[in-house]
């Protein structure tokens, strides 16, 4: 332990022959160490560019992000094993998270992440919250067994 910090503090000392790197973007620290923790977790923006599907979607600088603790279908409109399985299509609710968030700017918190991505609770410019939406709109279900970590929308 003693040891970690002893190295860690040598790489962030001062020297006068390299000049400071510029900040990494917010959303590129949330991939490179994401939190799974309800307090803390520093916020990202995430500039949509695409929406992938029902429960995920991608920022302008690259970041794909999947909504916490939502399932939706597939958009080969299968449900993957294990999955909460709704009844609405995939088409129908990648086009209400189309709606909901293409072209728009989120306020994302980390919390967590899944296969490459970064799970997160993301909520519009007016606060409305992109999951709870989703789940209200029918196209959605919450998955029980990840929305225990942080509980937001209200059956």
């Amino acid at each position: 332990m003693i040891a970690a910090v002893a190295f860690f503090a040598t790489l962030s000392w001062p020297r006068p022959d390299v000049r400071p790197q510029a900040p990494q973007p917010v959303a590129a620290l949330a991939l490179a160490s994401p939190t799974t923790s309800a307090t803390g977790a520093a916020a990202f923006l995430c500039e949509v560019a695409h929406v992938n599907d029902g429960d995920t979607l991608r920022c302008k600088d690259g970041v794909k992000v999947r909504l916490h603790a939502v399932a939706a279908r597939e958009a080969d409109e299968t449900c993957s094993p294990g999955h909460p399985c709704p009844a609405a299509s995939g088409a129908s609710a990648t086009a209400v998270l189309n709606r909901l968030a293409a072209g728009k700017t989120l306020t994302c918190e980390p919390t967590g992440r899944s296969y490459k991505r970064v799970t997160a609770i993301c909520r519009t410019a007016d606060g409305e919250e992109i999951k709870c939406a989703m789940v209200r709109s029918g196209t959605t279900l919450i998955w029980d067994r990840f929305d225990r970590q942080r509980p937001l929308c209200r059956q």
